[in-house]
């Protein structure tokens, strides 16, 4: 099935620039498959890197790094439990996850 597109006068020299640089960002940090492996795990709740390097199949220090990135960029949140509060768990922001999905979503609409 062909579809007939307009005949244009000429080419169209004046659009403006998109604003893309939150969603290539946003794109960014979701594209690593160890971070998109971590948000997946943290949608059925709170985590620590223990859990999550055994469920990825991955070094604690690879995890905890990859967490650092997505701390940084307010996705998810730390804290610390157990008597002596040495374990810390993870959670994801979902306001934050909201928003990013929202970015992603906007690009591709």
């Amino acid at each position: 099935m062909s579809v007939e597109l307009p005949v244009l006068s000429g080419p169209r020299l004046d659009l403006p620039t998109p604003e893309v640089s939150a969603a290539v960002e946003t794109a960014a940090l979701l594209a690593d498959g160890s971070r998109a492996g971590i948000l997946a795990l943290l949608r059925s709740g709170p985590h620590c890197v223990c859990e999550m390097a055994a469920a990825l199949g991955q070094r604690q220090n690879n995890v905890s790094n990859h967490l650092a990135t997505l701390r940084e960029a307010g996705l998810v949140r730390a804290t610390r439990q157990g008597p002596d509060s040495r374990l810390v768990y993870y959670e994801r922001d979902e306001a934050a996850c909201t928003a990013a999905a929202t970015i992603i979503d906007e690009l591709l609409r």
